[in-house]
This record gives structure tokens, sequence and C-alpha cells, in this order.
């Protein structure tokens, strides 16, 4: 097996043995392949804004934002494009490189609201950061009415393997979730699709849905790697946290069989310490998400302040890596300095 080459036809059985690896072996190939396609001091800060918050029809049985379940989220209205461009300028200012919009829906609608994202997709583009937008589904013409609106990415999770999908979500499918990034594929819009853990899969379901993310061709861009928030209120509110050498494992996997590939260390990271954050980041993950509010998503998702990440990355050497340009990246080792 050469560990290191872009590939897309990669087999459940090999993703296991990688997956499987001992530990400090694996981090050690995945540190490897890391270094050959990014620069490994560098790590994109990404700010999450949420512009429409719960009120969500869907069952998700993780998420604080679905109408279903009895949480602290209250439904709120589409945020005025004036407080987002706020929000994203106070960010850039930072050192956030990427701002990711994200709206408690099920689907895109075209109507006047999806307009005023456009509008907000312009106007933060307009300020040299990238943008990405998780919005729920979505046709083809509305990825390109973004895509011409300057969107940079499109996120869109597989949340778990196919297998083990239908017993955390029943309001949309496995094939849904697949044909919305193949819209996005008909554009110039990078892809951003990864999963949660901790929802009550098995390693061979983590398996499953990397060996799915990794036979998509081309990979997505970005894969993002997040941890169960458990939301007072969902069905998975008492689940166990995943531990963090699991963690780890899921994020060096990823890294090997698509190098060249962002992994997002996302949801779930305040609750790891900076000596196992830093393990991730050794094994090759290389975007976080920050903030200025200690609140990632919604108020029951916390995220990690802009001071303390800024302490992080420097106590390790590590720094912001700035936005790209809005080409799509071109799978090839990059130059490390």
């Amino acid at each position: 097996m050469s560990v290191g080459r872009i590939r897309y036809d990669w087999q459940e059985a090999e993703i296991e043995a990688i997956y499987n690896t001992p530990l400090l072996e694996l981090i050690y190939q995945a540190a490897s392949v890391h270094r050959q396609y990014h620069n490994p001091k560098q790590i994109q800060v990404c700010k999450l804004i949420s512009i429409k918050t719960g009120g969500c029809p869907e069952d998700c049985n993780y998420c604080a934002q679905s109408s279903r379940y009895k949480t602290e989220v209250k439904a709120q209205a589409l945020l005025e494009k004036e407080t987002v461009v706020s929000i994203a300028q106070k960010a850039k200012e930072t050192g956030v490189s990427r701002v990711c919009m994200g709206a408690a829906w099920r689907e895109v609608k075209d109507n006047s609201q999806f307009e005023t994202v456009l509008e907000m997709v312009q106007d933060v583009t307009s300020m040299g950061l990238e943008v990405c937008c998780t919005l729920g589904m979505l046709t083809a013409d509305q990825a390109k009415r973004l895509e011409d609106a300057g969107l940079y990415a499109y996120n869109h999770n597989l949340d778990t393997s196919r297998e083990h999908y239908s017993t955390i979500i029943t309001t949309r499918t496995y094939d849904d979730r697949l044909n919305t990034i193949e819209n996005v594929r008909q554009t110039n819009v990078t892809v951003c699709s990864g999963g949660i853990l901790g929802l009550g899969e098995t390693a061979s379901d983590r398996i499953a849905m990397l060996h799915t993310l990794a036979n998509l061709s081309p990979h997505p861009e970005s894969v993002p790697i997040n941890i169960l928030s458990q939301v007072p209120g969902t069905p998975l509110e008492n689940q166990p946290d995943v531990p963090i050498w699991e963690i780890v494992r899921m994020i060096a996997t990823a890294r090997i069989i698509m190098p060249a590939s962002d992994v997002r260390l996302s949801a779930g990271r305040a609750r790891l310490s900076e000596v196992e954050q830093a393990f991730c980041f050794m094994a090759g993950a290389n975007s976080i998400f920050s903030s200025d509010d200690n609140k990632m998503l919604t108020v029951t998702t916390p995220c990690p302040d802009y001071d303390s990440d800024r302490e992080m990355l420097n106590l390790l050497g590590l720094e912001m890596r700035p936005p790209a340009t809005r080409e799509v990246k071109v799978s090839t080792p990059a130059t490390v300095g």
C-alpha cells in the first residue's frame, strides 16, 4: 500500500488496516503525509456564525436546533446582513481566514431569505475571507447561484456510515446528502464534508464513513471531524465521551487516505486539553473553529475563544493560515520551507 498517494479506489479493508495501526506509528505516518501536502506550521482558524438559529424540522438526534426536542435553543429569525458582516469583520481582525455561515434549515428555498444569504456571501467574500455555507439540502441551480455570489465552500456532512445513519436521522436519506454534494460539485465551490464521533457508532461505522468520503472523486477539500456535544433534551444527551485516542486515530486515518484535504478539528474541541489538541495537530488536523463568545453554532456548543487559541498556537509554534485564493486548490504536494 502506497501511503501518501491520492487515490479514489480505497477498499474498506485497507482503511481498516490503517485505522488499526499501532497508535504512535499511525500518528507518525499521518504526520509524514501531512508534511507532503501541507505546511505543518499553519492552522486555519475559522469562525462559525449561526445566521438562522433553531426551529429546524429535521430529527437529527444530536442537534440542539431541532424543533422536535426541548433544548435551550430558541428559534430565531435570519440575522440582518449588516450583523453578519460586522461579526465577520471582527473575526478577520483576529486572524480568522474562513467564515462559515450556518442556517437551521432542512433545505434551501428560493425566497427572499436565500437572496439575503447570497448578499451576505458577496459582502463577506469581498472582505478577502473564505466563505463557507451550511444551509441544508441544495439544488444544482442554488449551488450555481452561491458560486456566482463568490462562495468558496459548502458544508454538508455525511455524519456517520450509511448503515448507522437511519438510527440517527430519519427525515432525510444518506443519498439526499450525497446528492447535495454532487450538486455542489457541478460548480467551482469546494466541498466540506465529514462526520461526528460519539453517535453510538462502531469503529466499523467510522471506517465505512471514511471509505465513502475517500472514494468521492475528487475528495472533499475539507473533512471536518466533529465530536458530539451531548445536548440536554436531545436523544443523545447521555452518550459517553469519545476517548481522545479514538479522535486522534480518526484524524490520522483521514489524513492518510485524503492527504490533500484540510482535516478540521471542529465541534467538541472545547473539552480537549492543549496536549490533546497538539496530538490532533500532529496527526494531521490543520484547522480549528474559534470564537469571541465561547460558543460555536448554538448556545449549547462551547467553543474556545480567540485569545486562548492564539496562546495555544503560539505555545506550539504554529501560525494562523491566510485565506486561500478563489480557485479550487490543486491536489499536488506543497513545498514546505
